[in-house]
């Protein structure tokens, strides 16, 4: 998909064209990895079809979902990490099959130079990705973890437009940073009281 087709990336043709031209594109398969913790970041990417969860793993291996990129975003983080030279502190993983376009590392400034834009596009994505980040904290700080699932499992159907998610406990567990058993439980509660229904690796929302 061109830039130039994505409702969400609000920028004129120009800087559309100007990053065609610098970046180069690639495609990731569902589940594969794009970007892990402690790698250096030499790429923005800027997804063009698709979608990313960001993840971040502690000290025993657990890992929580931070928020998830879209097309027309950036991953911020990547941004921020790149333009300092340091390493990545979360995993960017392919939710779906996903096409994104890297800008250089090196690029970047030549960007915010020319272009003013470029620096409000990459200040909206702060902006956003900080709520997000706030969600996560007041999720973890003050909701309880059937509300958290119940909340998690409506935001991954509004992302995938499906009343119908493949997706595994043992995966929804990995994302909340809770343990597969607890999901499990929660999900036959939830179906008991007629929320979602479920079935092999598959949950739908009634």
């Amino acid at each position: 998909m061109e830039l130039n087709e994505i409702t969400e990336f609000k920028s004129s043709p120009l800087v559309r064209e100007k990053l065609a031209n610098i970046g180069y594109t690639k495609t990731f398969a569902e589940g594969e990895a794009i970007l892990n913790e402690n790698s250096y970041i030499k790429a923005i990417p800027i997804v063009t079809s698709g979608s990313i969860r960001v993840m971040r793993t502690d000290e025993d291996g657990r890992e929580i979902l931070l928020y998830y990129i879209k097309a027309g975003e950036s991953c911020i983080m990547s941004f921020l990490g790149g333009i300092h030279q340091d390493t990545s502190k979360v995993n960017a993983i392919a939710e779906e099959d996903t096409e994104i376009l890297f800008i250089p590392i090196d690029k970047v400034g030549l960007l915010i130079r020319e272009f003013p834009e470029w620096l409000d596009y990459i200040f909206r994505l702060y902006h956003k990705r900080f709520e997000e980040l706030l969600d996560v904290v007041n999720a973890i700080a003050f909701k309880k973890l059937d509300e958290r699932l119940l909340g998690f499992i409506k935001k991954k159907f509004e992302l995938t437009k499906s009343n119908t998610l493949e997706v595994t406990h043992e995966q929804l567990a990995n994302e909340l940073g809770t343990v597969r058993v607890v999901v499990s439980r929660l999900l036959k509660q939830m179906e008991q009281e007629g929320l979602v229904k479920l079935g092999r690796n598959k949950i739908t929302l009634v």
